[in-house]
């Protein structure tokens, strides 16, 4: 074997590996952007034309999300949110509209303080799906419903449920989780379900 076949050889080997070398690393990428995101790694991947596109957008979320200064609450401040969301639950069953919305600027709130952006909903979406992936769609339908209160489109079922919804993130918040792989949820928060009584439901 003539020196420029061995050369030709070892150049063949040397991309073959480097090509092997990129598809696992690749591969530990998109393992790692699936784990973190969870149901919105799916969700990005549909609604971008491509899988590079989606990857690209979920990295330039976990980039925007390194230059925050996402802080625990302190001991008070999440008993005293945790107080507010139980008044929450108790004012719903005379006023579950009122109740809806008043959750909803609790959670914003409360994210407010934890240093997450506020400004646009859309945006807040981008932000929570780095740390709350795999729970963030109940954020999501808290909102659509919470939307539908104002022109009274929102039966009390739809209400009791925006309640539901608006609660998992609001215990993830107060958690001061930084990941949603484990959550413990703050007994004070969810001693009661937003309860309906004859004369809710007759509203």
């Amino acid at each position: 074997m003539s020196i420029v076949t061995i050369l030709w050889v070892a150049v063949a080997v040397a991309v073959v590996l480097a090509l092997a070398i990129g598809y696992v690393l690749l591969r530990r990428r998109r393992q790692g952007l699936r784990r973190r995101f969870g149901p919105e790694y799916e969700r990005t991947l549909n609604e971008q034309d491509s899988r590079g596109a989606a990857e690209q957008e979920l990295r330039a979320r976990e980039k925007r999300f390194a230059t925050f200064d996402i802080t625990p609450l302190t001991p008070a401040s999440r008993q005293a949110y945790a107080q507010q969301w139980a008044k929450l639950q108790e004012r719903f069953v005379d006023a579950p509209g009122p109740a809806v919305t008043e959750a909803d600027e609790l959670v914003i709130t409360v994210m407010a303080e934890r240093g997450y952006p506020t400004e646009d909903f859309e945006q807040q979406l981008a932000d929570l799906s780095v740390v709350h992936g795999r729970t963030l769609h109940h954020y999501r339908q808290a909102h659509e419903i919470s939307r539908r209160v104002a022109p009274g489109e929102a039966s009390t079922e739809d209400l009791r449920q925006a309640m539901v919804h608006y609660r998992v993130l609001f215990e993830e918040l107060l958690d001061n989780s930084d990941g949603d792989e484990h959550h413990t949820q703050p007994a004070t928060a969810r001693e009661k379900e937003p309860a309906l009584t004859d004369d809710s439901q007759q509203r």
